[in-house]
């Protein structure tokens, strides 16, 4: 009987392991940085609007997982024939909040304060992350966006598919969720890439994000 048991509870932590992979958005492809993209002369301008523009962001752990949302500072996006040729953003690292705990719980705010501290971002010393267009391709009919993404003092290129539209004035960029390893960017707090014998209390390396811009017409 006991046997049984310990086999009923294996089979369901494997099938519970197989959702979750299967679940895992993909982690972006990510390389040494590249060459920014230089707009032509004759390129539309978009500038980003700060307000309806955000990063959504979730982390992960053993025992559950957080998620939240960080604003851009600026950004522009250089359009032509419909299709992204350059652009920057800054990103405003001291306005990560979190999302999955009541505002009004003392923990919101801890937690909060502890991703911006020094353990993870730094934003004292790092108040922004910064990303720049290095290029764009079409792969498997999907629209693949490179750019070189800066945080704390590390820089890689990272590649993740977007959809890109224009209505009028505006003109939207939404990527699809993907993951980034921040060991890469070299945030060590809890995780494995840097430390051993963390035991259950170790914290994923990969954060999912999910980016979109909203921008009008310079």
């Amino acid at each position: 009987m006991n046997s049984k048991f310990k086999m009923i509870l294996f089979m369901s932590a494997f099938a519970l392991a197989l959702v979750g992979c299967k679940d895992k958005a993909k982690e972006a492809q990510t390389s040494d940085a590249e060459a920014a993209a230089e707009a032509k002369a004759t390129a539309v301008k978009y500038v980003a609007d700060a307000e309806s523009s955000s990063i959504e962001w979730k982390g992960f752990k053993p025992t559950g997982t957080h998620n939240g949302t960080i604003k851009l500072s600026s950004g522009v996006v250089n359009v032509s024939d419909g299709a992204v040729e350059s652009g920057s953003f800054i990103v405003d690292m001291g306005s990560i909040n979190v999302l999955d705990i009541p505002a009004e719980d003392e923990q919101n705010g801890k937690l909060a304060g502890h991703l911006k501290s020094a353990d993870f971002f730094d934003v004292e010393q790092f108040p922004n992350a910064a990303f720049e267009i290095t290029g764009i391709s079409e792969v498997e009919g999907k629209t693949m966006l490179s750019g070189n993404l800066t945080l704390k003092d590390v820089k890689n290129n990272i590649t993740f598919p977007v959809t890109v539209s224009e209505n009028g004035e505006t003109m939207t960029l939404s990527s699809e969720t993907f993951t980034i390893d921040r060991s890469k960017w070299n945030v060590q707090y809890g995780s494995k890439s840097f430390f051993d014998n963390l035991g259950d209390k170790f914290i994923n390396d990969d954060i999912e994000l999910k980016v979109n811009v909203t921008a009008k017409k310079a």
